[in-house]
């Protein structure tokens, strides 16, 4: 059994961020993620993304956030258990938890923190015919590898902000890109369509917008996309990536079955120190809720900390917690 002083739920980027807080307060940490790698969605979705509201960084790429924190946290050498799905929490009779996953890890440690972002996710799917079957075949539901696209025809339905970042993006990568949209304005941020507007004018991307995929042509691998305008007439594009971007579907999983006070699928928690209803545990990130909640990586460190300071006094029952900056003690690693 894997014994630690905090068990994360969550190896993303306020996941990573907690190990630093816990750190300077001497505490471990443990992270159990159910990707196979560190960094939750920003690496498993949108690795090359550019992120432009992190402290300190005019922009930085999503993925070279996550490297950043890596390196940060790096002194308190926390552990990982990754590609495994928490399924279980049991408390012992001194007020401690096990936590169980899928593959019967067991993690014993004082205090858990759910920073699990919404929950697991899985891509939203178009009613497509044989879209399934090539999947891995030219479909993909998400960009983790821009370089994949390069010099190809790609062809992306959507209308959020990911259809349109990842528009713009591979606009500069691939042979052509094609976006396709139901209406004919986006839902996603209005600097980012009139980004896509003016690639589109400036004949930099194919803009079909009114229009809706209905088929997929190939043999073993996918060749075209057929495309329905509103006026029911149909047109064929030479396609080598089809890329529905619709969002994804969270889901809370065994979480759900704990007893944690649930609201909209999201976890209640006071914002005191971001507890939940749970003793010893706590929540944070975009799957905890409360009245003003904004779902920002920097709101996420933030709760970071406040929780790290409440979780101190079960970890260390007998210690009084002293608050020191670390422009005055330095990070002392382990």
């Amino acid at each position: 059994m894997i014994t630690t002083d905090i068990c994360i739920v969550g190896a993303g980027p306020v996941g990573l961020f907690s190990v630093f807080e816990a750190g300077l307060l001497k505490m471990r940490c443990h992270l159990i993620d159910a990707l196979p790698q560190v960094g939750g969605q920003l690496s498993e979705i949108y690795p090359q993304k550019p992120i432009y509201d992190i402290p300190g960084y005019p922009t930085i790429k999503a993925q070279e956030l996550v490297d950043n924190l890596m390196a940060q946290i790096a002194p308190f050498k926390p552990t990982f258990t990754l590609g495994e799905r928490v399924e279980k929490v049991e408390r012992q009779p001194d007020g401690s938890l096990v936590v169980r996953t899928s593959d019967e890890t067991e993690v014993h440690c004082q205090v858990m923190v759910i920073a699990g972002g919404l929950g697991c996710f899985e891509p939203r799917k178009p009613e497509i015919p044989d879209l399934e079957r090539f999947e891995g075949k030219g479909v993909a539901y998400m960009v983790k590898n821009p370089e994949k696209f390069r010099d190809k025809n790609v062809v992306i339905a959507g209308g959020g902000d990911s259809a349109l970042d990842w528009t713009a993006y591979l606009a500069d990568v691939a042979k052509n890109v094609t976006l396709i949209h139901r209406s004919d304005s986006f839902r996603g941020a209005p600097d980012s369509a009139e980004k896509v507007f003016e690639l589109a004018q400036h004949g930099r991307i194919n803009l079909l917008l009114q229009s809706n995929v209905v088929g997929l042509n190939g043999n073993g691998h996918l060749k075209e996309v057929i495309v329905a305008a509103k006026d029911k007439s149909t047109t064929q594009l030479s396609s080598d990536f089809f890329i529905p971007l619709f969002g994804l579907s969270p889901k809370l999983g065994p979480i759900a079955d704990w007893g944690l006070n649930i609201s909209k699928s999201a976890i209640e928690v006071n914002t005191l120190d971001y507890s939940t209803n749970v003793e010893r545990i706590y929540a944070i990130g975009d799957i905890n809720t409360y009245p003003g909640k904004l779902k920002l990586i920097l709101t996420g460190f933030h709760e970071a900390a406040m929780m790290c300071q409440s979780a101190f006094k079960y970890v260390y029952p007998n210690q009084h917690l002293s608050f020191k900056y670390t422009t005055v003690n330095g990070v002392n690693a382990f």
